[in-house]
């Protein structure tokens, strides 16, 4: 809150409506969870890559690459859970390539949960937890042999990447997985786009997260952000008209936003 103390009041004025259309939001997604969330090709991607597995009796990867903990990890468990019940349905092998001690910890927590989900609990094994390196190249080389070792069917790249995400890629490639991607680094993306056959780009893992786990709080999040958005938009376009209209009519006085934004607490006494 230290942040806030200098905040003017056309500043906390935008948070607290932001926070009122989280709040409106969180709670008619937990209480009607009737809230609606476009599809894309990349979501129906990873379930039927997932059942391509099924049919070649092939492994399925997933990786965080180098995803530490925060909110790009957690919007990677809601894909990674839904994947990996949808593993133990299907009795499929399920290995992931983990970078970071930190996450790895949680990663298994997620995948176990999965597995009691779809009631297969017993069949989930610790060891599919893969621990590769901490070391950025170390782990894309150990990423490329643990898939030219299993064959993967399906590899799903999803979190943050840097320069190893064209070797991670590729690796998959050449074992004719089926392969999607998806990556908050703009950086990256183009290279997702020439080797993956699907690639979600940026805020798309936030919405397949909600999308696949259908959890209220991400789905909540997800609608509020974009309610947010249009009201940043709306902010804009009225500030775009006043300034506008000013340049015409300089006799004219009209109100201004960047002065409503500006205004301080003694300009209002």
């Amino acid at each position: 809150m230290g942040g806030l103390e200098h905040a003017t009041p056309g500043i906390l004025l935008t948070i607290a409506c932001a926070a009122v259309i989280l709040f409106v939001q969180l709670r008619r997604a937990t209480r009607r969870g009737d809230h609606f969330i476009r599809r894309i090709a990349g979501v129906d991607a990873v379930e039927g890559a997932i059942g391509r597995c099924a049919e070649m009796g092939r492994p399925v990867a997933f990786t965080t690459a180098l995803t530490d903990v925060g909110p790009v990890l957690y919007a990677c468990l809601g894909v990674l859970h839904s994947v990996a019940k949808r593993v133990a349905q299907y009795k499929l092998k399920l290995v992931v390539p983990q970078y970071s001690p930190e996450a790895m910890a949680i990663v298994e927590d997620s995948v176990r949960d999965a597995y009691n989900d779809a009631g297969r609990g017993a069949a989930f094994d610790p060891q599919s937890i893969v621990f590769l390196s901490s070391e950025q190249f170390a782990f894309a080389s150990g990423y490329m042999g643990l898939i030219h070792r299993e064959k993967a069917g399906a590899a799903f790249l999803f979190g943050v990447f840097a320069a190893e995400a064209l070797v991670l890629a590729e690796a998959g490639q050449q074992v004719g997985a089926r392969q999607v991607a998806a990556s908050v680094s703009p950086e990256q993306v183009a290279f997702f786009i020439c080797t993956c056959d699907y690639t979600l780009i940026g805020e798309e893992l936030f919405a397949a997260s909600a999308y696949l786990s259908r959890e209220p709080v991400q789905v909540a999040t997800l609608a509020a952000q974009d309610r947010v958005k249009l009201l940043f938009a709306a902010i804009i376009v009225v500030g775009v008209l006043l300034a506008t209209l000013g340049a015409l009519a300089p006799g004219i006085t009209l109100p201004s936003i960047e002065r409503f934004f500006t205004a301080s607490w003694s300009d209002l006494l």
